[in-house]
């Protein structure tokens, strides 16, 4: 048999814990601690090629008859920030023919 006050006690931990972790202070994590590099596509620049700066990323979009088809993504050149080895140090390698 279970009494009614222990139902109560029980129901307000219940709520005390959902109102908590509602409202409560969430910790960052790290991709929302760090910003990335992106491009105005917002891909990263592993995704660009170094020499033409095509994006080789692909993109889902709804197709023919609401089903979903992967398309090559449109970014023809990294617009976002450079990278700090091109800035500061030449290329270690030669340069390709």
């Amino acid at each position: 048999m279970v009494d009614p006050l222990s139902l109560a006690v029980g129901a307000g931990l219940v709520g005390i814990g959902w109102v908590c972790g509602r409202f409560g202070h969430r910790r960052k994590t790290r991709s929302e601690a760090k910003p990335l590099a992106r491009c105005g596509c917002g891909h990263d620049l592993a995704l660009h090629d170094r020499a033409t700066g095509t994006c080789h990323a692909e993109t889902s979009r709804k197709g023919t008859h609401g089903l979903r088809e992967w398309v090559r993504c449109n970014c023809r050149r990294y617009t976002g920030p450079t990278p700090l080895e091109e800035v500061f140090s030449s290329p270690i390698l030669p340069p390709e023919s």
